[in-house]
């Protein structure tokens, strides 16, 4: 799905690194729960960032003695300064690299929180980049990468064009099936499109600047979903114009439900809120 590359994720790093300066010699990680559908941490300020778990992309995840080599220092994490994380990123394991793109997030959360760290950009609480509430002319074609329900449900009623690429189309039901692309045309459905809507999961797999490059020309594009609450500057410098992730309000209790395998129903509203992070010339 695209090509693999990471600048965006190289660069935010970093611009966190900037930011933060020495004082990121003294932020350590609290606790890290790696949960059936999100990894997250919380950060020695309090502050608590999320990622989705990859899961599926575990080599042999079946086996204890092999996938014990994706986390070599599991019980061992805590107190850890956040660049062993940060740099664990790059060290080929998904794990660490879920779990560094959450602290990642826990810092991007400190930067606005308490830092009080701004761009050119709004960030608007308890709001969806795509919902109910935005309208969609009929005319306008779609792609959604990823299995994202409450968009595809929500271009399904509004009768709009639409492609979905996504890597496990066993996910999806049969009439949503009739939209499907595969890898090989992804091409041909970006390129005729004039709203793409991505999953952050894209920044995990590194195949999301391979996505954009093949987006044709004044096509607007969003990226989804919590993996992606870190500072935009990288994201916009790209051409996307908004990003739906979360802020984290409570993180020993998020931590709590992730252990428990809880999803976004299971947090949303009460340990974290929806936001939206937009440049202000796109709202």
């Amino acid at each position: 799905m695209g090509t693999q590359s990471n600048e965006i994720l190289n660069e935010t790093i970093d611009q966190i690194r900037a930011v933060f300066g020495e004082e990121m010699n003294h932020i350590t990680v609290e606790r890290v729960t790696v949960g059936l559908f999100f990894t997250g941490v919380k950060l020695n300020n309090g502050e608590g960032g999320i990622c989705f778990t990859p899961i599926k992309d575990i080599p042999q995840g079946v086996c204890c003695p092999s996938s014990a080599k994706e986390m070599p220092l599991s019980g061992k994490m805590v107190g850890k300064n956040v660049e062993y994380f940060i740099e664990g990123m790059f060290k080929g394991s998904v794990l660490r690299k879920a779990i560094g793109i959450a602290v990642l997030n826990a810092l991007s959360a400190t930067c606005w929180n308490q830092k009080n760290y701004s761009g050119n950009y709004e960030i608007i609480h308890n709001a969806d980049p795509v919902d109910e509430n935005t309208s969609i002319p009929q005319d306008k074609t779609v792609t959604v990468v990823g299995a994202l329900l409450p968009y595809i449900k929500m271009l399904k009623k509004n009768k709009n064009k639409f492609f979905i690429l996504e890597l496990a189309p066993e996910t999806l039901k049969a009439d949503e099936l009739d939209h499907f692309v595969p890898n090989d045309r992804a091409q041909e459905a970006l390129g005729q499109s004039d709203l793409i809507i991505i999953t952050g999961t894209t920044i995990i797999n590194d195949t999301l600047e391979g996505l954009i490059s093949m987006a044709k020309e004044g096509a607007e594009i969003i990226v989804v979903g919590p993996t992606a609450s870190m500072l935009p500057d990288a994201f916009f410098k790209r051409g996307i114009k908004k990003i739906g992730s979360i802020a984290v309000t409570k993180s020993d209790e998020l931590l709590d439900i992730l252990a428990e395998a809880g999803s976004g129903y299971h947090f949303f509203g009460k340990s974290a809120n929806k936001i939206v992070i937009a440049e202000k010339n796109s709202i």
